[in-house]
């Protein structure tokens, strides 16, 4: 046990490597139980913040590190160019967002009981997750809450207090025992154990309910989603653009049961400008369906007062090669279609930044209304990992489109890291979602979360199915987002804040 103490930050940042397999795929429940109980154990014996700050940091280090490391995969298309950089973008992770381990670790400090501190310590884990979601344009990846994505049940919660009311639950659970580990006695297991039973029999059992009584209804709208899965590093080169294109024809004219109304690719699908290009907008003309649409990923370009800014767009055609509707990304990705601070880089960096262009920002979330479907909203790629940000509430569309592109980052964790965080979306906003990947993962995503159909990451292929329903009001999530889950956490805080006399309580 000395050890232990002796080596503290080595063993909290091994329990942060530790807690990543609870993520998807894998879903390793007991990984997040033992390394966040071991995290919350060194912390209960830290001499002091500073100790603390030292012992979140390095928990957070490696939490973020090794669950952040498919982003690096990214590089790894040109690695003669970008390779050099996979180390260097670890480190990154893990340094920057290690703080948001590391704050809450020391601010619970300042709780005067264990369990003031462990309350204190979820609540300030929460705070932070949330402000992870939006400081530096935000990258709310990996909340704690997704790694309940393995039972449609447990992931109910979040039509009334989002991603984050599900993470304060887990934080709470999965750190619980660390009390027991100072103490060491029976009653204190025994608590710990009835707490972590019935928060899961009440996530499970009220979304076991909630599911019992959900009207699950298919609408008359067949959606065809197509999956050529081409590998990343030959999706723009230009001596098989035109091959390309035409695999998103071939699959987008195999016979169907039933003409679909939708046809969906994913993002950036098209390697041309459809809404100029009048040979491949002719060709494309030929796969929509009659008194139907297609709908795809590509550039675009906007006129401004300095000249045209791309855009990264999804275009909806009509069969007579009409661009109907446009919806333009509005929440970019930092260092992937703009960069931060472009002109105080060092010098160094400059020839990786000059090869990442500088994509104008759409207007945010958008209703699109067309003639023989329902109306419908766009996300693209990265704004699916963002709860209460989805939807415009003011002109809530019936169901939503999420072209992505997961094939920067091959067969790791990041396409079904997203891929659970578009389910978390549906929960939250009690909405349908139809999510087209160029590599996978794709399908049709209900408004209780629950995959209706799918196309899994890698294969080659369309899907076709009938569209279901939203329910029929929106959730008390959408009426009131994350201040749900917000009060939760200051009530805690304040619970985690007040001065207890009685000296004989148990966890003192």
């Amino acid at each position: 046990m000395k050890l232990i103490f002796k080596y503290s930050k080595t063993v909290a940042f091994l329990a942060g490597a530790l807690s990543v397999p609870a993520f998807a795929p894998y879903y390793y429940w007991w990984c997040a139980f033992a390394g966040f109980s071991i995290l919350f154990f060194l912390l209960l014996k830290a001499k002091g913040r500073r100790e603390a700050f030292g012992i979140g940091y390095a928990f957070g280090f490696s939490h973020f590190a090794l669950g952040f490391s498919w982003v690096g995969n990214a590089l790894l298309i040109e690695p003669e160019k970008f390779g050099w950089l996979y180390p260097i973008t670890l480190a990154a992770a893990g340094g920057f967002f290690g703080l948001f381990v590391a704050m809450p670790a020391m601010l619970s400090a300042f709780a005067q009981r264990k369990w003031q501190k462990w309350l204190s310590f979820a609540a300030w884990f929460v705070i932070f997750e949330w402000i992870r979601s939006f400081l530096f344009t935000g990258f709310p990846w990996n909340l704690v809450g997704y790694t309940l994505a393995f039972d449609d049940n447990l992931i109910q919660a979040a039509s009334i207090g989002g991603t984050y009311l599900l993470s304060l639950s887990a934080v709470l659970s999965y750190s619980v025992f660390g009390v027991w580990a100072v103490q060491r006695q029976v009653k204190v297991f025994a608590a710990c154990a009835v707490w972590v039973v019935v928060t899961i029999l009440c996530l499970w059992g009220g979304g076991a309910y909630r599911l019992s009584k959900a009207k699950q209804a298919d609408t008359d709208i067949v959606v065809r989603i197509v999956q050529p899965s081409i590998p990343q590093q030959m999706k723009w080169n230009r001596d098989i653009l035109e091959a390309n294109f035409k695999s998103y024809l071939d699959l987008s004219a195999v016979p169907a049961e039933q003409a679909p109304n939708l046809v969906v690719w994913g993002e950036t699908a098209s390697p041309f400008r459809l809404d100029v290009d009048e040979e491949h907008l002719q060709q494309a003309r030929n796969v929509i369906p009659e008194n139907g649409y297609l709908v795809t990923g590509m550039i675009s370009y906007q006129p401004t007062a300095e000249g045209y800014l791309p855009h990264n767009s999804m275009a909806v055609i009509d069969n007579r090669g009409i661009v109907k509707a446009y919806y333009h990304k509005s929440h970019l990705v930092p260092f992937g279609e703009y960069i931060p601070l472009r002109d105080y880089l060092p010098a160094f960096v400059r020839p990786v930044a000059n090869a990442i262009g500088t994509f104008g920002r759409g207007k945010g979330p958008e209703k699109i209304v067309l003639s023989g479907v329902p109306a419908f909203g766009g996300i693209i790629c990265y704004e699916a990992i963002f709860p209460h940000e989805i939807v415009n509430q003011e002109q809530r569309p019936d169901f939503l489109i999420n072209l992505t592109n997961d094939g920067w980052y091959g067969n790791s964790a990041g396409p079904y890291q997203h891929w659970a965080a578009t389910r978390f979306r549906a929960v939250e906003e009690g909405i349908v979602i139809v999510r087209a990947a160029n590599n996978g993962i794709s399908g049709i995503i209900n408004a209780y979360g629950q995959a209706k159909a799918m196309l899994p990451l890698d294969y080659t292929g369309t899907l076709d199915a009938r569209l279901p329903q939203s329910v029929f009001s929106a959730t008390f999530y959408s009426h009131f987002g994350n201040s749900v889950s917000l009060t939760f956490c200051l009530i805690l805080l304040f619970l985690g804040s007040i001065k207890v006399k009685n000296r004989q309580f148990t966890l003192k």
